[in-house]
């Protein structure tokens, strides 16, 4: 458990060391704030994969490299592309991955976590955030709907009235706002962040595995009927939105940088 290894990753969008017992997994797309592409989410579910039969991990800590955790989806590639893939379907099963890894799962949150970054956070077990951070979900400024499971997880971490205000608004709240409802476990003054996450990381790191590993399948065992509720009219939704001209609007007055013009259709 003492030595220091470095994997290389599928690709240059992912980054994975493991140090102690702790794996550090990091989004690296700093210039886009580490939106999420095809290419990121490739090299995420491989991280996770290749982390998930190893005896020398004992906890993953999930960070961004730069300034931002994750901007949430890159919404360039998403407007190439008009709305016709779906890539909320490609971030739910890559997020899913994560949530069901068998190793404790810590988001390091020192800076903006927006969209599926957002989700990205509260799919890992734990959260620190920093004060200066922001976290939200902004889709009904960009005329889209929150895929059902991602919008299941909201409830289920902040319950149905925080996350009322957090997609109706559309407004990021700041660290402080965030460990108010629940939404992070601690937070921090940004100069601390890293170092606070890094001893929950060992205080993690240093208990029994076998005790880790049973206790997160109770948990993940308490909360499986998630996927029993139907939910095919609110994927349909979902899709007419993603594919409407309000939703293309709103892709371009964000890479725009203005205020978009919606006409609901």
């Amino acid at each position: 458990m003492g030595r220091d290894d470095t994997i290389a990753a599928m690709a240059d969008e992912i980054l994975t060391s493991i140090a102690d017992g702790i794996a550090t997994v990091t989004l690296n797309r700093p210039a886009q704030r580490n939106a999420m592409n095809g290419a990121m989410l490739t090299g995420l579910r491989s991280a996770f994969d290749d982390l998930e039969a190893r005896r020398d991990v004992r906890v993953v800590v999930v960070r961004g490299a730069g300034p931002a955790f994750c901007a949430g989806m890159d919404l360039k590639e998403m407007e190439s592309r008009g709305g016709a893939r779906d890539p909320e379907g490609d971030v739910v099963g890559v997020l899913q991955r994560v949530e069901r890894s068998r190793h404790p799962t810590i988001a390091l949150l020192h800076g903006d976590a927006i969209a599926g970054g957002c989700e990205l956070a509260l799919h890992c077990d734990l959260r620190v955030m920093a004060e200066t951070a922001r976290i939200g979900m902004p889709l009904a400024r960009i005329g889209m709907i929150v895929p059902f499971v991602l919008g299941q997880k909201l409830v289920e971490i902040i319950g149905p009235a925080h996350t009322r205000q957090l997609l109706f608004t559309g407004r990021p709240i700041d660290g402080r706002r965030a460990y108010e409802i629940g939404m992070v476990h601690q937070v921090v003054p940004a100069a601390e962040v890293e170092t606070a996450a890094q001893a929950l990381a060992r205080s993690v790191a240093d208990n029994a595995p076998l005790s880790l590993a049973g206790m997160k399948a109770v948990v993940q065992r308490a909360v499986s009927a998630r996927p029993a509720v139907a939910h095919d009219d609110l994927d349909a939704a979902a899709l007419r939105a993603r594919q409407s001209a309000d939703a293309g609007e709103g892709r371009r007055a964000m890479l725009e940088k203005r205020k978009p013009i919606f006409r609901g259709e």
